[in-house]
């Protein structure tokens, strides 16, 4: 059986590699996608990513792709302190949740400490670099 994961990036995220790199590092974003892609397809799983600045687009694409989803892993950005409409999307999944964030969270503002997403996701996974990405998949990819 296949598995599909899907990868959900959120606002600004476009702009690794660009944004601050001292705190989000070099590595992009088609830098990232590909690297997941590389090993999903390693392991026989489908992969589908998707990027937005807009929440309702995320919303929609949730909808669309997570119904069928058998894991999700989710960068939210900013709109993981008040992303209410992309936390009660997330709610309706069966899929196991991941929560990414590429800085560690706990150690900035603390406006970042609070997340709406973390109640409905299975874990979190914060301040491990990009390859935060990398262990939610290898994750999914031996849930049972």
């Amino acid at each position: 059986m296949t598995r599909n994961i899907v990868v959900i990036h959120g606002p600004n995220l476009n702009m690794l590699g660009r944004r601050e790199p001292v705190i989000y590092g070099a590595m992009t974003l088609a830098a990232i996608d590909a690297a997941l892609a590389e090993r999903a397809a390693a392991a026989g799983a489908a992969l589908r990513c998707f990027q937005s600045n807009h929440e309702g687009a995320l919303v929609d694409m949730i909808h669309d792709a997570g119904w069928s989803a058998d894991g999700v892993i989710i960068n939210p950005g900013a709109l993981t302190h008040y992303g209410l409409s992309l936390r009660d999307a997330l709610a309706m999944l069966k899929a196991p949740i991941i929560e990414v964030h590429i800085s560690n969270v706990y150690k900035r503002e603390p406006f970042r400490h609070t997340s709406v997403v973390a109640p409905v996701a299975t874990g979190q996974i914060t301040g491990l670099g990009w390859r935060g990405y990398l262990l939610a998949l290898e994750w999914l990819l031996r849930e049972d």
